[in-house]
């Protein structure tokens, strides 16, 4: 009999699912590509969060998901304090209204993210933190 024993990998902490509704991927797509020379980084995450999106039409949508026009309130798991913003493309991007666009790092991170979702979030001031999606709402029709 051996001695040895054996160590265990931790395992990895694996990235919430991404739903993307088909209609927008041109898009999103067409932003990150002029995003690329602006700010590389935050491009690549959205390329990231693209390839590994699972697209589907509008009509499959999931209303529980974060799509453009959706309205999500999300909790900082640190403080325990809520936000409630709604995901828009930059030319409707408007802080003051909390419509944040979805070129922006928390904007990237909650596209395609399904109610009960967490992910790791890094503050301006590098602390990393963890966010929770609370809920989803999706615009009515005409809005």
């Amino acid at each position: 009999m051996s001695t040895e024993t054996k160590v265990r990998a931790k395992p990895r902490k694996r990235s919430p699912r991404v739903v993307i509704n088909a209609d927008d991927m041109e898009h999103l797509e067409g932003l990150a590509d002029g995003l690329q020379r602006r700010n590389a980084a935050l491009a690549d995450r959205l390329f990231g969060e693209i390839a590994r999106a699972r697209v589907v039409s509008a009509a499959k949508m999931p209303a529980n998901v974060v799509s453009m026009g959706s309205t999500v309130t999300y909790r900082d798991e640190t403080t325990q304090q809520e936000k409630t913003v709604t995901l828009v493309y930059p030319e409707e991007a408007d802080i003051a209204q909390l419509r944040v666009s979805v070129m922006t790092p928390i904007g990237v991170a909650l596209l395609g993210l399904a109610e009960g979702s967490s992910f790791d979030w890094d503050t301006r001031e590098n602390e990393r933190r963890l966010l929770t999606i609370i809920s989803v709402e999706q615009p009515t029709a005409g809005s």
